[in-house]
């Protein structure tokens, strides 16, 4: 069982921004900008390719509406999108505020936000996607 299934399921605690009866959206803990948030598919599949169609395509339309809300909640030029899927074997996208190019990279030192913070930025999300 992977971290996400984990968080899927009550055990591990996450900052959600959004949820259907498929798919969950919650913050990183380790964000590269304040508002990063990760999209996952409930059902736990390690390569996103893999998907079955209706749940992929299901997956990005899902994501689409909440980064318009995190576009909302977190101005910026746009909202930058990332699939790498090595760190966790679960399927999952990578949402991040991004007014630079360098606002993508994954190599660079991660932010440490506070609990708080993190809670408030899910606040600030959830109150944007009631408007989208």
């Amino acid at each position: 069982m992977t971290i996400f299934s984990k968080i899927v399921a009550g055990e591990i605690p996450a900052h959600v921004v959004a949820e259907t009866v498929e798919y969950l959206a919650f913050l990183d803990v380790q964000p590269l900008t304040a508002g990063h948030v990760l999209v996952i598919p409930k059902i736990e599949t390690d390569y996103i390719f893999d998907m079955d169609e209706d749940l992929y395509v299901g997956l990005w339309m899902f994501a689409k509406i909440v980064a318009k809300g995190l576009k909302e909640a977190f101005p910026c030029k746009k909202v930058g999108v990332s699939v790498i899927g090595l760190e966790v074997p679960h399927a999952h996208i990578h949402l991040i505020p991004m007014n630079n190019v360098s606002d993508m990279n994954f190599s660079k030192e991660k932010l440490k936000p506070t609990n708080e913070e993190l809670a408030e930025a899910a606040e600030k999300i959830k109150q944007a996607l009631l408007t989208v």
